[in-house]
């Protein structure tokens, strides 16, 4: 259980910023034994020494140091909690640029409803493309905020998870492999499949596990729509691999199966990000703390 606080963590970060209880007592506006309380309860609660006496100085210890760090990334996510709530109070108007891969598409306007019917006043431009397309956007700066499975490691964001994205395996109802009850994965050798295209997280995902399992399926199609792919699939073109939220009506009404697999659904998360340079302006910070708290629940009822 956690047993420091705000007070002590803000104490301990300015006398390491000073190197001196006596200068931080004065930015504080405390007394000095005020701030070497608060620096000693602080030790007590974590268990180490933070600080050492250096002359005159105080310079922090090996674990003072890597306590500093964190402590910076926590109050900078508390004071941007504080930004979010001030701006959430008066968010009475402003744009937000949004980007969401395809599969997104079947439940982020149904969020988009529900966070405009909060905030009217806001305006959402919306850009759908594939993975990598809302990324290359998102480094020219030409999204606020984007909504995705994965993020690519090549840039420098900051994402949250604020739903699942269960992904499975899927046939026409009268397809062999929809009687299978448990099947491996080694089923899939020399299966033909239908797939999004190269690029799509879907994609990637899907040709992760075939990697990782040395599965070789034969792609007969690829095509940028899940819609499209859904058709060929109940045509019998093939078996294919989405989000399951793309494909409830289908199942729900039996023009598509799911297939029983081992280890499937493969469970994903659902992510806002944003550069970590980036300065959001309050309705994008507002529509991020919406999605972070009200998401989940809402696609869950939704999808």
């Amino acid at each position: 259980m956690r047993r420091y606080t705000l007070r002590q963590l803000d104490t301990f970060l300015e006398v390491a910023r000073a190197e001196s209880v006596s200068k931080a007592a004065e930015k504080l506006h405390v007394t000095q034994p005020a701030v070497s309380t608060q620096l000693r309860q602080l030790e007590d609660a974590l268990g180490v020494a933070l600080v050492e006496a250096n002359g005159r100085q105080i310079r922090l210890t090996a674990a003072g140091r890597e306590v500093e760090q964190y402590a910076i990334a926590a109050t900078s996510q508390l004071s941007q909690l504080d930004d979010v709530v001030e701006g959430l109070k008066g968010l009475q108007r402003g744009r937000i640029n949004l980007g969401i891969v395809g599969t997104a598409k079947y439940f982020v306007p149904m969020l988009l409803v529900h966070f405009r019917k909060r905030f009217p006043g806001i305006e959402i431009s919306l850009q759908i493309q594939n993975r990598d397309q809302i990324f290359n956007m998102l480094e020219r700066n030409e999204l606020d905020l984007a909504i995705t499975g994965r993020v690519p490691e090549r840039l420098d964001c900051l994402s949250e998870a604020f739903a699942t994205n269960p992904l499975g395996f899927v046939s026409a109802p009268e397809h062999p492999l929809s009687r299978r009850r448990q099947a491996p994965l080694s089923i899939f050798n020399d299966i033909d499949f239908v797939v999004r295209e190269a690029g799509s997280g879907t994609r990637a995902t899907m040709e992760s596990i075939f990697a990782q399992n040395d599965i070789s399926p034969r792609i007969v199609m690829e095509m940028p729509s899940n819609e499209s792919i859904k058709q060929a699939v109940m045509a019998g073109m093939g078996l294919t691999f989405l989000s399951l939220r793309t494909v409830r009506h289908e199942l729900a009404a039996g023009h598509l199966a799911l297939l029983d697999i081992q280890g499937t659904p493969i469970l994903r998360q659902w992510r806002v990000a944003h550069l970590r340079t980036k300065k959001l302006a309050p309705a994008a910070l507002g529509l991020k703390a919406f999605l972070i708290s009200d998401g989940a629940a809402l696609i869950n009822v939704w999808a």
